[in-house]
């Protein structure tokens, strides 16, 4: 029995459903606030405490980010089902001529998509893996198919540091640091721009490095991998369709004309609501979904495709929709009774400015294997990361930016976000994980490195 079979087995037996994980972490973050924050009438402390977690639940603000992280990855699906995207995949193909070829096609371009945003490059990897899949069946190319298909999935080792991160679009809006921490809101910056976050020249090193290293490194493996994949015959076989069109519409729903206007009435609306921030590289939720949401109208034929393609995208956002307000919850429990303050403090005690920002890393990637969510692992962590940088003093974007970094890298062990991925691959979870492994220790390694040496 081999490693990754080994691995998957062991996390199918012993590692619940995420939905699940969320509520553990809820009755836990009870038990840890009921023992370990001081009050004097436990009956009451109980009481305040389910207060504390149904503020959290229903912040308002953090309900607005919820739906706003649910945009991004559908907006982003629908994107890549658009016709001028299936064109795009058709040229990509012709570059595929060997095994070699397509790790360097999939991986960079999925990881390219991944940092425009996590929601495209997460189903344009997925695509493009079974497209290449069949091309290789069809022209009688030996691959690794599991291996391309685990490089379709690298754009989440990317994306909190990209342009739709979680946490670096919240921070560059103005009032929300002040928002999570209120105690902190007259020390704290009005907003972090994403142009000393994401599109720092040291978050852009450590993203060309991965883009380099993550190809050059399964290249030089490749030649001890299998390449050919019996059991994936009959699906490579079947060729995969993203057609978008609904019959028997009304007229207007199959116009062009309707799509496009309000298209470009979007995409005007962006340039002169948005200019001065995107000319500052200061990208915000609304900005980015504003915008592919007139892209996704421009670049699908009519209404009736549009309406398709969203059908199809909407069905990934359920786990956010549910377990986002979970995740609040927590945050509001921990922060109101005191614990995040606590746990802060228990940090400074052990971790010195210096080290700070690899504590920061090791923690959000353990966190993230439980909280498989960018967005709701902020939430949480977020308040603990300003707390600890005003007791340290140390930069608080490089702690943002080593949250990111630590967040992304253990989703190549984390199943939840694969779930497309594997539905339109058909590949085994299995088979993945060998290679998903391989590309997490490699990250790990630059970003750790990034942050004692760059920041």
């Amino acid at each position: 029995m081999n490693f990754h079979h080994t691995l998957n087995k062991f996390l199918r037996q012993f590692l619940p459903s995420p939905l699940a994980i969320a509520i553990i972490l809820t009755f836990l973050s009870f038990v840890l606030a009921f023992l370990f924050t001081p009050s004097p009438d436990k009956s009451s402390h109980l009481t305040q405490l389910l207060q504390f977690w149904h503020n959290g639940i229903f912040n308002s603000s953090l309900i607005e980010f919820a739906y706003q992280m649910m945009l991004i990855l559908v907006l982003g699906h629908v994107l890549v089902l658009s016709e001028p995207m299936q064109k795009l995949f058709k040229q990509l193909l012709k570059l595929v001529k060997h095994q070699n070829s397509a790790i360097i096609v999939i991986s960079v371009f999925t990881m390219l998509a991944g940092f425009l945003n996590w929601g495209l490059g997460l189903v344009f990897g997925a695509i493009l893996a079974r497209k290449i899949g069949e091309h290789a069946y069809l022209n009688h190319i030996k691959i690794n198919y599991p291996l391309i298909c685990a490089l379709g999935y690298s754009g989440m080792l990317i994306w909190h540091g990209g342009i739709s991160g979680s946490a670096t679009i919240k921070v560059a809006e103005k009032g929300h640091l002040a928002s999570l921490v209120p105690e902190f809101s007259e020390i704290l910056p009005t907003f972090i721009s994403t142009a000393v976050t994401t599109f720092s020249w040291q978050n852009l090193t450590l993203f060309v490095l991965i883009l380099l290293l993550i190809p050059s490194i399964f290249i030089a493996i490749s030649s001890i991998t299998i390449k050919t994949f019996p059991e994936y015959k009959s699906v490579l076989s079947q060729k995969f369709t993203s057609d978008s069109s609904i019959a028997n519409s009304h007229f207007l729903d199959q116009s062009s004309w309707l799509s496009k206007g309000i298209a470009l009435l979007i995409l005007i609306a962006v340039g002169v609501n948005y200019s001065a921030q995107i000319l500052q590289f200061q990208l915000t939720p609304n900005l980015l979904n504003f915008s592919m949401l007139g892209l996704g109208l421009l670049l699908h034929k009519n209404l009736n495709a549009y309406s398709k393609a969203l059908q199809q995208a909407i069905l990934g956002a359920g786990g956010i929709l549910i377990q986002f307000p979970l995740y609040f919850g927590i945050m509001g429990l921990m922060r109101d009774s005191g614990l995040i303050a606590s746990l802060s403090a228990t940090i400074a005690q052990f971790a010195s400015a210096e080290i700070l920002p690899v504590f920061t890393f090791i923690s959000a990637a353990i966190v993230n294997v439980f909280v498989p969510s960018g967005g709701g692992q902020w939430a949480i962590q977020g308040p603990i990361i300003i707390n600890s940088a005003q007791a340290l003093n140390v930069d608080l974007r490089t702690l943002i930016m080593s949250l990111a970094y630590g967040d992304q890298v253990t989703n190549m062990l984390q199943p939840f976000w694969a779930l497309p991925l594997l539905a339109i691959t058909k590949v085994k979870a299995q088979h993945l994980l060998s290679y998903t492994l391989i590309m997490m220790l490699v990250a790990s390694l630059i970003f750790i490195s990034g942050l004692l040496i760059l920041y």
